[in-house]
Protein backbone atom coordinates (compact mmCIF):
# COMPACT_ATOMS: atom_id res chain seq x y z
CA UNK A 1 0.00 0.00 0.00
CA UNK A 2 1.41 3.20 -1.05
CA UNK A 3 2.19 5.51 2.13
CA UNK A 4 -0.26 8.37 0.99
CA UNK A 5 -3.24 5.55 0.68
CA UNK A 6 -2.02 4.91 4.06
CA UNK A 7 -2.22 8.30 5.47
CA UNK A 8 -5.36 9.27 3.82
CA UNK A 9 -7.13 5.93 4.90
CA UNK A 10 -5.67 6.37 8.08
CA UNK A 11 -6.82 10.26 8.97
CA UNK A 12 -10.55 9.08 7.57
CA UNK A 13 -10.53 6.55 10.43
CA UNK A 14 -9.29 8.65 12.99
CA UNK A 15 -12.04 11.81 12.26
CA UNK A 16 -14.93 8.42 12.22
CA UNK A 17 -14.24 6.38 14.69
CA UNK A 18 -11.54 7.73 16.83
CA UNK A 19 -9.67 4.75 15.94
CA UNK A 20 -5.62 5.15 15.35
CA UNK A 21 -3.71 2.72 13.22
CA UNK A 22 -0.03 3.61 13.15
CA UNK A 23 2.04 2.42 9.56
CA UNK A 24 3.13 -1.36 11.09
CA UNK A 25 -0.56 -1.50 10.94
CA UNK A 26 -0.59 -1.51 6.90
CA UNK A 27 -1.31 -5.25 6.65
CA UNK A 28 -4.84 -4.60 8.67
CA UNK A 29 -5.79 -2.31 6.15
CA UNK A 30 -5.10 -3.65 3.60
CA UNK A 31 -6.78 -7.03 4.91
CA UNK A 32 -10.00 -5.38 5.80
CA UNK A 33 -10.43 -3.18 3.13
CA UNK A 34 -9.95 -5.41 -0.24
CA UNK A 35 -13.54 -7.31 0.46
CA UNK A 36 -14.81 -3.66 0.00
CA UNK A 37 -12.71 -2.40 -2.75
CA UNK A 38 -14.03 -6.20 -4.67
CA UNK A 39 -17.85 -5.14 -3.46
CA UNK A 40 -17.26 -1.70 -5.23
CA UNK A 41 -15.49 -3.28 -8.42
CA UNK A 42 -12.44 -1.51 -7.87
CA UNK A 43 -9.41 -3.39 -8.90
CA UNK A 44 -7.93 -2.87 -5.72
CA UNK A 45 -6.60 -0.61 -2.72
CA UNK A 46 -5.33 2.27 -5.17
CA UNK A 47 -8.36 2.59 -6.55
CA UNK A 48 -10.31 2.73 -3.75
CA UNK A 49 -8.48 5.68 -2.12
CA UNK A 50 -8.57 7.77 -5.67
CA UNK A 51 -12.39 6.97 -5.49
CA UNK A 52 -12.54 8.45 -1.60
CA UNK A 53 -10.69 11.23 -2.40
CA UNK A 54 -12.25 12.36 -6.01
CA UNK A 55 -16.31 11.13 -4.86
CA UNK A 56 -17.36 11.59 -0.97
CA UNK A 57 -19.66 8.70 -1.30
CA UNK A 58 -21.33 8.34 2.17
CA UNK A 59 -22.07 4.47 1.37
CA UNK A 60 -18.84 3.77 0.88
CA UNK A 61 -17.20 5.68 3.24
CA UNK A 62 -19.26 3.74 5.87
CA UNK A 63 -18.28 0.45 4.64
CA UNK A 64 -14.85 1.36 5.17
CA UNK A 65 -15.50 2.32 8.34
CA UNK A 66 -17.22 -0.52 9.50
CA UNK A 67 -14.13 -2.80 7.88
CA UNK A 68 -12.03 -1.37 10.82
CA UNK A 69 -14.04 -0.99 13.66
CA UNK A 70 -16.25 -5.06 13.30
CA UNK A 71 -14.30 -6.38 15.94
CA UNK A 72 -15.64 -10.10 17.31
CA UNK A 73 -16.95 -10.48 20.64
CA UNK A 74 -17.58 -13.57 22.41
CA UNK A 75 -20.33 -14.49 25.11
CA UNK A 76 -18.94 -13.80 28.75
CA UNK A 77 -16.36 -12.96 27.66
CA UNK A 78 -13.35 -12.70 30.18
CA UNK A 79 -15.97 -13.99 32.59
CA UNK A 80 -14.44 -12.34 35.64
CA UNK A 81 -16.74 -8.81 34.69
CA UNK A 82 -19.81 -10.99 34.63
CA UNK A 83 -19.52 -12.25 38.07
CA UNK A 84 -18.57 -8.88 39.10
CA UNK A 85 -21.92 -8.14 37.79
CA UNK A 86 -23.57 -10.98 39.30
CA UNK A 87 -22.42 -10.80 42.75
CA UNK A 88 -21.75 -7.35 43.36
CA UNK A 89 -22.57 -4.66 40.85
CA UNK A 90 -26.73 -5.37 40.84
CA UNK A 91 -26.90 -6.38 44.14
CA UNK A 92 -25.39 -3.04 45.37
CA UNK A 93 -27.49 -0.54 42.71
CA UNK A 94 -30.85 -2.92 43.57
CA UNK A 95 -30.50 -1.72 47.39
CA UNK A 96 -29.62 1.74 45.81
CA UNK A 97 -33.00 1.59 43.67
CA UNK A 98 -34.99 0.08 46.08
CA UNK A 99 -37.57 2.78 45.57
CA UNK A 100 -37.03 3.53 41.93
CA UNK A 101 -36.98 0.14 41.02
CA UNK A 102 -35.40 0.49 37.75
CA UNK A 103 -31.95 -0.10 35.96
CA UNK A 104 -30.67 0.88 32.65
CA UNK A 105 -27.84 -0.77 31.45
CA UNK A 106 -25.41 0.08 28.09
CA UNK A 107 -23.43 -2.30 26.40
CA UNK A 108 -21.17 0.20 24.07
CA UNK A 109 -19.35 -0.92 21.06
CA UNK A 110 -21.64 -4.24 21.64
CA UNK A 111 -20.91 -5.58 17.98
CA UNK A 112 -22.60 -8.96 17.58
CA UNK A 113 -24.57 -8.40 20.74
CA UNK A 114 -23.50 -11.43 22.47
CA UNK A 115 -21.96 -8.83 25.72
CA UNK A 116 -25.87 -7.29 26.04
CA UNK A 117 -27.16 -10.84 25.97
CA UNK A 118 -24.81 -12.71 27.95
CA UNK A 119 -26.62 -9.44 30.70
CA UNK A 120 -29.80 -10.68 29.46
CA UNK A 121 -29.04 -14.36 30.57
CA UNK A 122 -27.79 -13.03 34.05
CA UNK A 123 -31.04 -10.73 34.50
CA UNK A 124 -33.52 -13.91 33.31
CA UNK A 125 -31.61 -15.78 36.14
CA UNK A 126 -32.45 -13.51 38.29
CA UNK A 127 -36.09 -13.20 37.22
CA UNK A 128 -37.37 -13.81 40.86
CA UNK A 129 -35.28 -10.90 42.83
CA UNK A 130 -36.56 -8.35 40.10
CA UNK A 131 -39.68 -9.16 39.49
CA UNK A 132 -41.41 -5.33 39.73
CA UNK A 133 -38.44 -3.70 38.20
CA UNK A 134 -37.68 -2.33 35.02
CA UNK A 135 -34.92 -3.07 33.64
CA UNK A 136 -33.32 -1.75 30.08
CA UNK A 137 -30.34 -3.09 28.36
CA UNK A 138 -29.01 -0.87 25.64
CA UNK A 139 -26.92 -1.77 22.94
CA UNK A 140 -24.66 0.55 20.65
CA UNK A 141 -22.48 -0.08 17.84
CA UNK A 142 -21.03 2.00 14.63
CA UNK A 143 -21.05 -0.70 12.48
CA UNK A 144 -24.74 -0.85 11.62
CA UNK A 145 -23.89 -4.54 9.87
CA UNK A 146 -23.28 -5.49 13.70
CA UNK A 147 -26.46 -3.69 14.77
CA UNK A 148 -28.84 -6.07 12.61
CA UNK A 149 -27.05 -9.36 13.61
CA UNK A 150 -27.14 -8.51 17.09
CA UNK A 151 -31.15 -7.34 16.70
CA UNK A 152 -31.71 -10.68 15.19
CA UNK A 153 -29.75 -12.98 17.80
CA UNK A 154 -28.68 -15.59 15.71
CA UNK A 155 -24.99 -17.37 15.98
CA UNK A 156 -22.94 -20.09 14.63
CA UNK A 157 -21.96 -22.91 16.28
CA UNK A 158 -18.78 -21.64 16.54
CA UNK A 159 -19.85 -18.20 18.35
CA UNK A 160 -21.99 -20.21 20.76
CA UNK A 161 -19.28 -22.29 21.65
CA UNK A 162 -17.31 -19.37 22.80
CA UNK A 163 -17.67 -18.89 26.61
CA UNK A 164 -21.56 -20.01 26.31
CA UNK A 165 -21.81 -22.67 29.14
CA UNK A 166 -24.10 -25.39 27.23
CA UNK A 167 -26.85 -25.35 30.18
CA UNK A 168 -27.30 -21.80 29.06
CA UNK A 169 -27.32 -22.57 25.48
CA UNK A 170 -29.81 -25.13 26.22
CA UNK A 171 -31.58 -22.87 28.50
CA UNK A 172 -31.90 -19.69 25.83
CA UNK A 173 -31.28 -20.84 22.32
CA UNK A 174 -32.94 -22.53 20.07
CA UNK A 175 -31.49 -24.59 17.51
CA UNK A 176 -31.82 -23.70 13.71
CA UNK A 177 -30.31 -26.06 11.39
CA UNK A 178 -26.76 -25.40 11.63
CA UNK A 179 -27.50 -22.11 13.43
CA UNK A 180 -28.45 -20.94 17.32
CA UNK A 181 -31.21 -18.12 17.97
CA UNK A 182 -31.05 -16.78 21.22
CA UNK A 183 -34.91 -17.04 22.99
CA UNK A 184 -37.52 -14.52 22.01
CA UNK A 185 -37.51 -13.42 25.97
CA UNK A 186 -34.15 -12.46 26.07
CA UNK A 187 -33.90 -10.56 22.53
CA UNK A 188 -37.60 -8.34 24.22
CA UNK A 189 -34.63 -7.45 27.50
CA UNK A 190 -32.40 -5.65 25.10
CA UNK A 191 -32.53 -2.96 22.07
CA UNK A 192 -29.44 -2.03 19.50
CA UNK A 193 -29.13 1.41 18.07
CA UNK A 194 -26.49 2.76 15.52
CA UNK A 195 -24.05 4.98 17.72
CA UNK A 196 -20.86 6.68 17.26
CA UNK A 197 -19.06 6.96 20.46
CA UNK A 198 -17.62 9.99 19.06
CA UNK A 199 -20.80 11.82 18.98
CA UNK A 200 -23.39 13.11 21.15
CA UNK A 201 -24.55 10.54 23.83
CA UNK A 202 -27.27 12.43 25.57
CA UNK A 203 -30.06 11.54 23.21
CA UNK A 204 -29.08 8.14 25.03
CA UNK A 205 -30.18 9.19 28.28
CA UNK A 206 -28.73 8.06 31.71
CA UNK A 207 -27.20 4.74 32.37
CA UNK A 208 -26.63 3.08 35.99
CA UNK A 209 -24.28 0.47 34.33
CA UNK A 210 -22.24 1.06 30.94
CA UNK A 211 -20.19 -1.46 29.75
CA UNK A 212 -17.13 0.00 27.18
CA UNK A 213 -14.65 -2.71 27.15
CA UNK A 214 -11.65 -2.96 24.71
CA UNK A 215 -13.06 -0.01 23.17
CA UNK A 216 -10.48 2.61 24.58
CA UNK A 217 -7.27 0.54 23.42
CA UNK A 218 -7.86 1.77 20.00
CA UNK A 219 -8.48 5.30 20.78
CA UNK A 220 -5.13 8.02 21.20
CA UNK A 221 -5.02 9.82 24.58
CA UNK A 222 -7.82 12.75 23.52
CA UNK A 223 -10.12 10.94 22.11
CA UNK A 224 -10.06 8.88 25.10
CA UNK A 225 -10.77 11.73 27.77
CA UNK A 226 -13.66 12.78 25.20
CA UNK A 227 -15.50 9.79 25.08
CA UNK A 228 -14.63 8.75 29.24
CA UNK A 229 -16.12 12.74 30.05
CA UNK A 230 -19.02 12.04 27.41
CA UNK A 231 -19.98 9.06 28.91
CA UNK A 232 -19.23 10.41 32.36
CA UNK A 233 -22.15 13.20 31.76
CA UNK A 234 -24.82 9.86 30.78
CA UNK A 235 -24.13 8.56 34.38
CA UNK A 236 -25.51 9.28 38.52
CA UNK A 237 -22.61 9.48 41.30
CA UNK A 238 -23.09 5.65 42.02
CA UNK A 239 -22.78 4.27 38.27
CA UNK A 240 -20.49 1.80 37.79
CA UNK A 241 -18.29 1.71 34.57
CA UNK A 242 -16.24 -1.55 33.04
CA UNK A 243 -13.56 -1.41 30.82
CA UNK A 244 -11.03 -3.45 29.38
CA UNK A 245 -8.48 -5.59 31.12
CA UNK A 246 -5.46 -3.43 29.15
CA UNK A 247 -7.75 -0.09 29.85
CA UNK A 248 -7.66 2.57 32.32
CA UNK A 249 -8.57 5.88 33.52
CA UNK A 250 -5.38 6.48 35.34
CA UNK A 251 -3.70 9.45 33.32
CA UNK A 252 -6.53 9.89 31.08
CA UNK A 253 -9.53 11.71 33.25
CA UNK A 254 -10.14 12.61 36.71
CA UNK A 255 -13.92 11.93 36.33
CA UNK A 256 -14.11 8.09 36.91
CA UNK A 257 -12.08 6.63 39.98
CA UNK A 258 -11.36 3.21 40.09
CA UNK A 259 -13.23 1.08 42.65
CA UNK A 260 -11.23 -0.16 45.24
CA UNK A 261 -10.01 -4.12 45.39
CA UNK A 262 -12.24 -4.65 41.67
CA UNK A 263 -10.34 -4.59 38.84
CA UNK A 264 -11.85 -3.37 35.93
CA UNK A 265 -15.07 -1.53 37.56
CA UNK A 266 -14.80 2.49 37.86
CA UNK A 267 -17.33 5.19 38.91
CA UNK A 268 -17.60 8.42 39.44
CA UNK A 269 -17.14 7.99 43.07
CA UNK A 270 -20.42 7.01 44.46
CA UNK A 271 -20.08 3.25 44.32
CA UNK A 272 -18.76 1.31 47.18
CA UNK A 273 -17.75 -2.04 46.96
CA UNK A 274 -16.26 -2.53 50.94
CA UNK A 275 -16.30 -5.84 52.05
CA UNK A 276 -16.87 -7.42 48.41
CA UNK A 277 -15.66 -10.84 47.20
CA UNK A 278 -16.35 -11.67 43.99
CA UNK A 279 -15.61 -15.43 43.25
Amino acid sequence: MRVEDFDMFSTLLKQRSGLVLTRDKAYLLESRLMPVARKWNMKGLEELATTVRTRKDEALLRDITEAMTTNESSFFRDQKPFDQFRQLVLPRLMEARATKRSLRIWSAACSSGQEAYSLSMILNDEAARLAGWRIEIVGTDISAEMVERAKSGVYTQFEVQRGLPITMLVKHFKQNGDKWQINPQLRQMVSFREWNLLGDLSALGQFDIVFCRNVLIYFDQPTKAKVLESISRQMPQDGVLYLGGAETVLGITERFKPVEGQRGLYSLGGFSAAGAKVA
